[in-house]
């Protein structure tokens, strides 16, 4: 069993807007409708969680009604920090799913992510235990001193690490046991990977590209727009 744990918790703060920007509408469509559709439509996912602000679960609850989605089974508060957002959504599965069943976990601003993504994830996850969205860096980059760079480096050694990340259930909750008996957990924002890092795992990489940004900043809006007026041309 597949289970795809959305985040949707955060305040979205950086866009300037009048609500959390997982909330706020595309086309007359909230952002977070079109990353849950993402996972409502794909084959090998089996059910939906959504962590949800808790002001905002009414209007959540209403959106799952209106758009008629049959996977989101569970409905989790969300925490104060992102830590305490995926340790809900972690532990609300609790005696739902099985340890050896799998989950993959999304930003609710993510609405960019592709099938083709999601199914690399949950390729590699159920292979290698865990997986992430892994994408080339394609710019030169630069060290940032100051107002200036310096230097460059090597862009072939790095990658850059976005959602949706996968795991399988058991080896998830494994990771916050650990996390929490060493301390990590205040100190290490704000992802599960990072804790990951700190903890001395690896990183099992799978398929990304330039697409899957999460949505940051005003600009961002504009951009997804665009996006989805695109694939709406290419259906036509």
């Amino acid at each position: 069993m597949v289970t795809a744990i959305i985040l949707a918790g955060g305040v979205g703060s950086r866009v300037g807007a009048d609500r959390p920007k997982q909330f706020v509408e595309v086309l007359d469509k909230p952002v977070l409708a079109y990353t849950i559709e993402i996972f409502e439509s794909h084959p090998e996912v089996d059910a939906i969680e959504v962590v949800c602000h808790k002001s905002w679960k009414d209007y959540l609850n209403d959106m799952i009604t209106k758009y008629g989605y049959k996977k989101v089974k569970w409905v989790a508060d969300g925490g104060d920090t992102f830590q305490d957002s995926v340790m809900s959504g972690v532990n609300n599965l609790k005696n739902k799913i099985g340890g050896d069943d799998y989950v993959l976990v999304q930003y609710g601003a993510a609405p960019f992510t592709s099938e083709k993504i999601v199914t690399d994830v949950i390729r590699v996850m159920k292979e290698k235990g865990s997986a992430v969205t892994a994408t080339p860096c394609y710019q030169l980059m630069g060290s940032k001193d100051g107002d200036v760079s310096k230097t460059w480096v090597d862009r072939d050694l790095y990658t850059q690490i976005a959602c949706p990340y996968g795991f399988r259930y058991d080896y998830l909750l494994g990771v916050y046991e650990r996390a929490e008996e060493q301390g990590l957990i205040e100190k290490i924002e704000p992802h599960t990977t990072s804790l990951m890092y700190a903890l001395g795992d690896e990183l099992n990489l799978a398929y990304g590209d330039q697409t899957n940004i999460k949505i940051t900043t005003k600009e961002d809006f504009d951009m997804f727009e665009g996006y989805v007026l695109m694939k709406q041309r290419k259906m036509m």
